[in-house]
């Protein structure tokens, strides 16, 4: 049943869309320079990295986890692995930068010029958008561009460089986020690093997954502990995490047409089409025929 399935892009594969070559294995930046004639991905898809997405000059209209934004000039939102992204619209002066990490690049080089603490909006889920000045702008490009530059260049030093000018990048964005939500909690580097690893597996598992237990044993904590800490630093328990990414899933098969509902209750891992009707609408309020057709009428 792959053709039911919500399409997952890695930074290798958004690149060669792009038509690009892939800078790193856990990197990649793309500046445009000219206006887009096109863009490859008209359609939904998942995230299967983390990023930070900066309109330059036009505006961009997306959906993103099903709520839609409309990011204008000189405006930035944060990307997680959790992201299903689904392009709506776009001005045909649209000029982007963009710069896509994995959480082993943070693993491996973020922590050692980093402290946790400039990571917290990687953890949050709704993440809105942030209003930047042209200068700020212009920073992050010129950072954008270093990390390109001396990757491709590799000249002495340039593992370090990269490193660093990420680093300040992280440091920055976080900078002007605060300004904007001066009253974000700071979470503690393990709470952290224990909510990096439980999204990604999450992220890899829900559709054959979806018990407490099954997380918090491959992460060595006990389901309440688990429970405690998601609860702090998302504001959600692990089992409204899980919820709710199996109802975003379901939400977007139901808007594929193609897909009858008892597929998409076979692809989510129902054992019936009805487990399936009563789950959704537990958690909607409303059956998944229902949520169809409310929105062909949109």
């Amino acid at each position: 049943m792959a053709d039911n399935t919500i399409i997952k892009h890695t930074i290798h594969e958004i690149a060669e869309a792009l038509g690009e070559p892939l800078q790193s294995g856990d990197f990649h930046v793309h500046i445009s320079q000219n206006k887009f004639e096109n863009i490859p991905f008209t359609y939904p898809f998942r995230i299967d990295n983390y990023g930070l997405l900066i309109v330059r000059q036009g505006k961009l209209n997306i959906l993103l986890n099903l709520i839609s934004y409309t990011i204008q000039k000189n405006e930035i939102i944060a990307l997680t692995p959790q992201t299903v992204f689904h392009l709506q619209d776009y001005s045909e002066d649209l000029e982007i930068a963009a710069l896509s990490f994995t959480a082993d690049f943070i693993f491996k080089n973020s922590y050692k010029i980093v402290e946790i603490d400039a990571f917290s909006f990687l953890v949050n889920y709704h993440i809105p958008k942030l209003k930047l000045s042209s200068k700020d702008v212009k920073l992050f490009v010129n950072l954008f561009q270093i990390i390109k530059e001396k990757n491709n260049d590799k000249t002495l030093f340039w593992n370090e460089i990269i490193t660093n000018s990420f680093g300040v990048v992280m440091y920055y964005y976080t900078a002007k986020f605060k300004e904007s939500y001066p009253n974000l909690e700071i979470k503690k580097t393990r709470y952290e690093e224990l909510t990096f690893r439980f999204l990604k597996l999450l992220n890899e598992n829900f559709k054959e997954e979806r018990s407490v237990q099954f997380y918090a044993d491959i992460l060595c904590v006990t389901p309440g502990h688990l429970s405690k800490i998601l609860k702090e630093v998302s504001g959600k328990t692990v089992s409204q995490l899980i919820n709710e990414i199996v109802v975003m899933e379901a939400k977007i098969m139901l808007g594929n047409h193609k897909l009858t509902i008892a597929q998409i209750a076979n692809e989510l891992q129902f054992s019936d089409q009805s487990a399936f009707g009563k789950f959704f609408k537990k958690h909607t309020g409303i059956s998944p025929l229902n949520y169809r057709k409310s929105n062909i009428e949109k």
